[in-house]
């Protein structure tokens, strides 16, 4: 019943309506005088609800309720006659069409039946016209009110409507400018990074590459170099020059891809690894860290599985960030160790070195900067950002054997989670 009920679109109210008006329809029933009109018995006070029960529908078809009302009044007229007014019965499905948009049949329907009274109020009785005028106009004007008050409901729903959508237009508009202003202050960095770092990078590999020609001697020429400086001449400089010509190289190629993901482009980078720096790099980073002159001994914990790609990033980017501060801060003869620990629901790194620079990093941590490594504050912050973009986190500080040790714990499922979620 209640599923019934819910379909046809009945309410409470409308249940309350519909028993107002037949109470209403049959008071004016009991009540009306005139000639030729049937007797007053059940079968009036039958009609007079039956005529009501459409308004329970008036929800739902408010157009089509107006039409049966109608048409079950004229039906009590002609079948059983009482003089009763039609206000009681078509007030409410006149406000109804008129705010579901049938103004001209809530008119049309009114007036019909307010000229057919008049006209048979002048054939059938001596009454003056002025008085039939005067007996009717009150009905007229209950049902032009009903019409009107309806077409004004219908007038300020329209006006609500057309309000909320142009909003939303405006809120989307919004939203695109900002958007706009967005791809703007991107393509805007992405020059900036391209007329800037990235040249600087491309000019770094290509001295590094023209310095390792420029040392590739004889075998001869060598190893007269490495016996006039202790056989740490050529063999020395080639590492080194190697090692900065292979991670300019690297860098430039992340930046192509920083460059494309601002300009929202592809990177033209041929190597899938270059995408998205991960864990695999790591031997690179060891390589080019031991050949800038600082001792790096990787230990790892744990079956080391597959790892989701967000927490490999932003591992490889603690790591690369930490081991670059050793090479800035830890001073000459420092050593790191990295301890890579795989559980089953986190990877924790660990990054610890023996130098001196704890004071160093300590002011880089908050926030300062260091003379000879030209410490920006950012390194310690960004570790900390990229552990909290997958919900971990980062600690770092001097340890108790000296030195500045760097530990990160990257949960493991709640980053597989969240880049489902994306």
């Amino acid at each position: 019943m209640a599923k019934l009920r819910s379909w046809l679109g009945i309410r409470p109210i409308d249940i309350g309506i519909t028993a107002a008006v037949a109470a209403a329809v049959e008071l004016n029933v009991t009540v009306a005088t005139g000639p030729n009109q049937a007797p007053l018995d059940a079968l009036t006070y039958l009609f007079g609800t039956l005529i009501a029960i459409p308004i329970l529908l008036r929800r739902r078809w408010p157009f089509e309720v107006l039409i049966a009302c109608s048409v079950l009044l004229l039906v009590f007229y002609s079948v059983h006659r009482r003089d009763i007014s039609p206000v009681p019965l078509l007030a409410f499905p006149v406000y109804d069409a008129a705010t579901a948009g049938y103004l001209g049949w809530a008119i049309a329907i009114p007036a019909g039946y307010m000229t057919i009274g008049v006209m048979l109020a002048i054939f059938t009785t001596t009454e003056r016209i002025a008085r039939i005028a005067t007996d009717f106009l009150p009905s007229i004007a209950l049902l032009a009110v009903a019409a009107a008050l309806g077409d004004n409901v219908r007038g300020r729903r329209a006006l609500a409507v057309e309000t909320a959508e142009k909003l939303r237009l405006a809120e989307e508009e919004r939203v695109a400018e900002a958007g706009r202003a967005v791809a703007e202050e991107r393509l805007r960095i992405a020059r900036e990074l391209h007329d800037t770092v990235a040249h600087a990078m491309a000019t770094i590999t290509v001295l590094a590459g023209t310095a390792l020609h420029l040392t590739d001697l004889t075998a001869d020429e060598a190893e007269a170099e490495d016996t006039g400086h202790g056989g740490n001449g050529s063999g020395g400089v080639r590492a080194s020059l190697t090692s900065i010509r292979q991670t300019s190289k690297s860098a430039l190629a992340d930046m192509r891809v920083t460059l494309g993901t601002l300009r929202g482009t592809e990177a033209d980078v041929a190597d899938e690894q270059t995408r998205v720096a991960g864990l695999d790099r790591l031997d690179v980073l060891v390589d080019a860290v031991r050949a800038a002159g600082a001792p790096v001994t990787v230990t790892v914990i744990g079956k080391r599985g597959p790892v989701p790609e967000q927490v490999d990033h932003a591992a490889y980017r603690i790591l690369q960030e930490s081991l670059t501060n050793v090479l800035r801060h830890a001073g000459q003869n420092a050593s790191a160790t990295v301890t890579l620990l795989y559980a089953t629901d986190a990877l924790t790194i660990t990054i610890a070195d023996d130098g001196v620079g704890a004071g160093s990093q300590e002011g880089e941590e908050n926030g300062g900067t260091d003379a000879a490594g030209g410490g920006s504050g950012h390194g310690l912050i960004g570790m900390r950002e990229r552990a909290a973009a997958v919900g971990g986190e980062v600690m770092a500080g001097p340890s108790a054997a000296g030195g500045f040790e760097v530990s990160a714990r990257l949960p493991l499922a709640q980053a597989s989670i969240a880049g489902g979620q994306r």
